[in-house]
């Protein structure tokens, strides 16, 4: 069962998905409301990286201390954990429309909150609430769409949220840059993130509650009105005839409680294959280190040695404006493709795009610019203390940066940005006195003429990442777990990807600072290659294969290494049967 294309599918499917804004808008109604979930997941991903290099200035606390930096990004995550283990339970019990719904709420507060923050402790605060929202939505609305989709075009549509999510990213960004010389600068880009919110809320409060969540509680005659709403006349009957089928079939072998045990939960071999799958996917798509990515990449883009936030910021712009072309390059091949392809492609272009990044690092650390006497002396009042009572001269840049008590900067020399330069007390004082003086100012990075690489190894590791690794583990997650479990399957899946967004979230300045830059992203090396090792073996195709008929594969798919030819002939007639 590990290749092929269903009977349903064809080539044709990412036009037919986009021709539905004519033939059938209330698909795509459905699809894009619900993916307002992932907007919100992708800006608050986004804005938090710009709005903390100017929570700095204002709290001085936060900038001299880099585990407050680190719990303000992921205190939001940690929220996002509860989010999505609440979420999972409460989306088989209350629907996805109610859950989705509650999530709405809970991130337009935490907006609020973190909007009017007068101390570190309010925004955090701020922080989890929008957390708990987030991870709700981010397991919920792919659901909601996935129950909604016709078979062949269900991928491009789940697409949409992934769309949705770097769409906010970008939009955050743009935020970010369009807040940067008004007042109150972080108080606007994190308070504006409540008016996605409030637009979901008002949509999905018209739309109907999912068809076959709908079905599964009995409540047969909405779901086929809401069904008949979604597909075509002559495809309607077979799909309600196909939904009754599962359900009879849960209710013959798990009974009518609604009640999980979690432990025949485990046991039943369809629900364990597929949580090996969509936890394992959830798990590598964080340790492969994307959210260092999208939560520092204007630290990173620092650290490859460029001085200015704005410039920092802009260049940050240009690496979310490729995440979202990625994700439309995955609503156009997921069905076409498949998932399982997608993936192998996409985790083979980050190993290289890694190993560029790493390799990059090691040569930007090991050769940055020497420190000079005479070229501190020109700021004899504010030289670095640690620099000005060593006995040794041979000290770089990288050296001028790790001292602290208090910490310093580099001031580059103000002929050529490679040539030795100053190491000063770091304070806006002294960075004034730098640029005054037509110099550059760097207190996370250095000079490199190999700056430019890690630019282009950051653009690539996007190109390749979010067709594959940034929608499909979602994709896969909303259609591999049968209709009794989807939720609280999901659920589980969602919180092990937030629990691993946490782990890597709050451990990379800190990994940074004790191993270094190429270290940490060769460690991300590493665990994509043992990520693409599971994909070979352990994921299935479920391209194409409606909802029904992914428990049937899954109830005899062994171990299968191959995944590039078409489904065998007497599969494809098994599968269809």
């Amino acid at each position: 069962m590990e290749g092929g294309i269903h009977p349903g599918t064809d080539p044709s499917a990412f036009r037919e998905c986009f021709s539905l804004a004519w033939k059938n808008p209330y698909v795509l109604r459905l699809a894009f409301s619900a993916g307002i979930g992932g907007l919100l997941f992708g800006y608050d991903t986004g804005v938090i990286l710009g709005a903390l290099l100017y929570i700095r200035v204002d709290f001085k606390a936060v900038d001299r201390e880099t585990v407050l930096q680190e719990s303000i990004v992921s205190m939001a995550v940690a929220g996002a954990i509860i989010g999505a283990a609440i979420g999972g339970w409460m989306t088989d019990r209350f629907g996805r429309k109610t859950s989705i719904l509650v999530a709405d709420f809970l991130f337009f507060l935490g907006s609020i909150i973190m909007a009017a923050a007068v101390n570190p402790a309010m925004l955090i605060g701020g922080r989890i609430f929008v957390g708990l929202g987030v991870g709700m939505a981010s397991m919920t609305a792919p659901l909601y769409i996935s129950e909604a989709s016709p078979a062949k075009i269900r991928g491009a549509l789940v697409s949409t949220n992934g769309f949705l999510i770097t769409g906010g990213q970008f939009l955050s960004y743009l935020i970010n840059l369009a807040f940067t010389k008004a007042p109150g600068t972080w108080r606007w880009m994190l308070g504006i993130a409540g008016l996605p919110a409030l637009l979901q809320f008002v949509l999905m409060w018209l739309l109907p509650e999912s068809p076959r969540w709908l079905y599964r509680k009995g409540r047969e005659e909405e779901a086929k009105v809401i069904l008949r709403k979604i597909y075509p006349p002559n495809e309607v009957e077979k799909e309600i005839q196909d939904l009754k089928a599962s359900v009879e079939k849960e209710i013959t072998k798990e009974g009518s409680s609604e009640k999980i045990n979690f432990i025949e939960l485990l046991k039943t071999k369809t629900v364990r294959r597929g949580l090996i799958v969509g936890v394992g996917l959830q798990i590598f798509q964080q340790f492969v280190g994307i959210n260092t990515v999208m939560y520092y990449s204007p630290t990173i883009v620092q650290l490859a040695g460029t001085a200015s936030n704005q410039t920092a910021l802009l260049l940050s712009l240009v690496t979310a404006s490729l995440n979202a072309l990625g994700s439309i390059v995955s609503i156009y091949f997921i069905d076409r493709t498949g998932r399982k392809k997608l993936l192998v492609i996409s985790l083979s272009g980050v190993i290289i795009s890694l190993g560029v990044l790493s390799s990059v690092f090691h040569e930007t650390t090991s050769h940055s610019p020497a420190v000079r006497r005479q070229e501190t002396a020109h700021f004899s009042n504010y030289t670095c203390p640690s620099y000005g009572s060593a006995r040794s001269t041979d000290w770089n840049c990288m050296k001028c940066l790790k001292a602290s008590s208090p910490d310093c900067g580099f001031c580059a020399s103000g002929k050529n940005k490679l040539s030795p330069g100053a190491c000063l007390i770091s304070n806006s004082a002294v960075k004034y006195l730098c640029h005054s003086d037509d110099r550059l100012w760097y207190t996370r990075g250095c000079p490199s003429k190999y700056g430019w690489l890690a630019l282009i190894g950051l653009a690539l590791y996007i190109i390749y990442f979010s067709p594959g690794m940034g929608t499909v583990p979602w994709i896969v997650n909303s259609e591999i777990y049968p209709l009794r479990f989807r939720g609280v399957c999901g659920g589980i899946a969602a919180t092990a990807n937030w629990i691993s967004n946490l782990i890597v979230a709050q451990s990379f300045l800190s990994l940074k600072e004790a191993i270094g830059t190429s270290w940490t992203f060769f460690i991300f090396f590493v665990i994509s290659v043992i990520a693409l090792l599971f994909v070979l073996v352990y994921v299935p195709e479920t391209k194409g294969l409606p909802i029904e008929e992914v428990e049937k594969m899954l109830e005899v798919r062994a171990l299968h290494f191959k995944f590039w030819d078409k489904r065998p002939e007497t599969l494809h007639k098994n599968s269809s049967a």
